[in-house]
């Protein structure tokens, strides 16, 4: 029930929109399923802090099965869900967490702090003209998952 009081983007233009019309803020959009279980834990983390963060972020969860976000999961190379990716007035946004990818966040987060202090880190070094930070959290909180990349 916590996707409900986010905004769900189902089309190309909608996510091209909020990434291009957001100024000076962060932008977090959780891609992945709402039928999912991570994606709803993480989905509630989300909706429960999403007004705590709303002065420097804004939060949008968007549905890998729609047909015309493929572009999106393409080329941000998702298969793991829930990812994460961040944006700051249109430029993307990569944390160094200590993972292979630095391009998303994979996973849900442990707690609501956690993903407090995620973003703001992301915006705080957007703000002085980072576009790769580095994460807050330390190593035991962060998601770990076995990654495999085509063609390397």
């Amino acid at each position: 029930m916590a996707s409900l009081l986010l905004p769900t983007l189902t089309t190309k233009r909608e996510i091209d929109t909020i990434i291009r019309d957001t100024l000076d803020k962060v932008v977090v959009l959780r891609f992945g399923r709402a039928s999912d279980a991570s994606c709803l834990q993480l989905d509630d983390i989300l909706s429960k802090t999403s007004r705590d963060v709303s002065r420097f972020a804004t939060v949008g969860l968007v549905d890998v099965d729609s047909e015309e976000v493929k572009v999106y999961v393409e080329y941000f190379d998702i298969t793991l869900m829930p990812a994460i990716v961040f944006f700051f007035n249109a430029h993307h946004m990569k944390m160094d967490s200590g993972t292979a990818d630095h391009t998303k966040w994979i996973g849900s987060f442990h707690s609501k702090q956690d993903f407090i202090d995620v973003v703001e880190a992301i915006f705080r070094g957007a703000m002085k003209g980072k576009l790769i930070v580095t994460c807050p959290l330390p190593p035991e909180r962060i998601p770990r998952f076995q990654l495999l990349f085509k063609d390397v």
